[in-house]
């Protein structure tokens, strides 16, 4: 579907927007990749590795919404990736968190009404659901606008929908790069937050399959959550490095012990597919009949059962320690 089409990502000069630039520059032919982001050297450098045709780059801010309508300008659809994502930076910098995940998206949104954008997915996270910290809590707003956004189309044929995953291996500022340079500066103790630590675990190309798989599915409103596994920190440590001491630092402000996918409070809404969940809205658009229990694809699914909740801790798919040294 994406031959011929014209697409914007923001943000697209992080660990998402390569991945997915490279899957898409070699699975389809497409008209225009346009790179939305505001730091001029990843620009420069991405361009040395990305230098198709098709490529163009667009220094911006999510801030900016008369940059994002130039931006916009011919764009079929879009994948808004641009966001400030640390924990801690979060909490010590809430409004500048806020003008980005809040303020940037609504920008995003204003920007693809302006323009003759077709479809737009937007990502999400794990920590959106039952927030504790400000960057889940962000998110959750970001979430809600993307998912209002589908109230107020009119006559226009845009579509926006979600898509909500957990920890990326090996994306920047995650733990595995983490572990990796402490065990190359010769640590001989790696620092773990709590030993019960659990974490949904899905890879680069797999997250990136997700999403482009999810403009096929899309009728406009839903979070996407697919079914990933787990992991425990303790097995991943041992995974990187076997046999290493650890040191229990405690849990970092605003951190979870287990994340949350799909809350039980979601359970009314959320319908289960084969490999993923769908969290339809709780607002009715379009039409009232709407069934998203069959999406654009013809995949059908179920309703879960009342309470369902789809946790880190409790997800029946952990993976081993051996499992976990094969993706490092």
């Amino acid at each position: 579907m994406f031959n011929n089409k014209s697409i914007l990502i923001t943000g697209g000069t992080g660990s998402f927007g390569k991945q997915c630039i490279k899957t898409m520059l070699q699975r389809y032919q497409p008209r225009r990749i346009v790179v939305y982001s505001r730091d001029e050297l990843k620009q420069f450098e991405m361009a040395q590795e990305f230098n198709a045709p098709c490529m163009r780059y667009f220094i911006g801010d999510v801030r900016d919404g008369e940059r994002l309508k130039q931006a916009m300008q011919g764009i079929d659809y879009v994948i808004h990736a641009a966001a400030l994502k640390q924990v801690p930076a979060a909490e010590y910098n809430p409004m500048e968190c806020i003008k980005t995940n809040i303020q940037g998206a609504q920008n995003v949104i204003a920007a693809c009404f302006a323009t003759d954008v077709q479809k737009v997915i937007a990502l999400s996270t794990d920590k959106a659901a039952n927030p504790v910290n400000l960057y889940g809590a962000t998110k959750l707003v970001s979430d809600k606008l993307f998912v209002a956004a589908n109230n107020t189309t009119g006559s226009q044929k845009i579509r926006f929908s979600v898509v909500r995953y957990g920890n990326v291996v090996g994306s920047r500022g995650s733990v595995v790069p983490f572990f990796n340079k402490l065990l190359a500066d010769g640590a001989k103790e790696l620092p773990i937050t709590d030993p019960r630590m659990t974490r949904f675990w899905i890879t680069l190309p797999q997250g990136v399959d997700f999403v482009l798989k999810n403009f096929q599915r899309m009728k406009g409103g839903e979070i996407f959550v697919p079914k990933i596994p787990s992991i425990n920190i303790m097995d991943l440590a041992e995974s990187m490095a076997a046999g290493i001491a650890t040191k229990i630092v405690g849990i970092r402000p605003g951190e979870k012990l287990h994340e949350i996918m799909c809350p039980a409070d979601d359970s009314h809404l959320t319908i289960e597919f084969s490999d993923h969940y769908v969290i339809r809205p709780a607002i009715t658009f379009f039409e009232d009949n709407l069934d998203y229990s069959i999406n654009m694809l013809g995949e059908k699914g179920a309703p879960v059962l009342e309470g369902f909740e789809y946790s880190s801790g409790k997800n029946p798919h952990f993976l081993t320690i051996d499992e976990l040294s094969m993706m490092k």
